[in-house]
């Protein structure tokens, strides 16, 4: 089970946002890495992933810095309790593949187990973490977004969590409790942009406005 929040920002936040994390005492910062994510369907309509009764995400993950290219495919899914508490659990399966296997593993997706792409994002992530707390910096096409997950296996996952959103300064109650996909179309409807499956830094975005009250 997974344990975060997550909280949307300007892209103009960004170097602030990284500033205030590496003051953090006892966070270890991680090299800015290249993320592109591709989100599969189910071939089967009774399995589809989208639906309702389902909601998860079938996902494979390329990522990339200067010291190394990973893949992963991971299976996430809201739960009905998911938002019951400040926190969102929810459910996460993550398979590592071996990088020099990528294309014939996608080659299997795609071609023997027939999934089709639904969708592909692609982002730049910096972790800051240590034994307890995992904060992710992703600079998306539309905005950034911090998300703060548990890594404790000793200590109560929300506790954490809070713990961590209250020590960088952020309000749990701001939190946004759906995932990048939502927000993407979220931000969409609001602004009058075209939708793109492929959401990527070339094509014209929407983007993520603070309202000040």
């Amino acid at each position: 089970m997974e344990y975060e929040v997550r909280f949307y920002y300007e892209t103009g936040d960004l170097i602030n946002i990284l500033e205030h994390l590496k003051k953090e005492v006892g966070l270890k910062q991680q090299l800015r890495t290249y993320e592109k994510t591709i989100q599969y369907n189910h071939c089967d309509e009774r399995y589809n992933f989208y639906s309702q009764e389902i909601d998860g995400r079938f996902r494979v993950r390329i990522s990339s810095n200067d010291n190394e290219t990973k893949c992963k495919l991971s299976w996430k899914r809201r739960l009905k309790n998911t938002t019951e508490t400040e926190v969102n659990k929810e459910e996460e399966k993550e398979v590592r593949i071996d990088a020099t296997d990528i294309d014939n593993f996608l080659f299997i997706v795609r071609n023997v187990m027939h999934f089709t792409a639904v969708e592909s994002y692609e982002r730049y992530r910096t972790v800051f973490e240590n034994d307890e707390v995992e904060i992710s910096v992703d600079e998306y096409p539309f905005g950034v977004c911090v998300e703060i997950e548990n890594k404790s296996t000793t200590k109560k996952p929300e506790d954490i969590v809070k713990k961590w959103v209250n020590r960088i300064g952020l309000n749990i109650n701001d939190a946004y409790r759906l995932s990048w996909d939502d927000k993407y179309l979220e931000l969409c409807e609001e602004q009058g942009i075209e939708r793109f499956n492929e959401v990527t830094f070339d094509k014209p975005m929407p983007s993520v406005k603070i309202k000040n009250d």
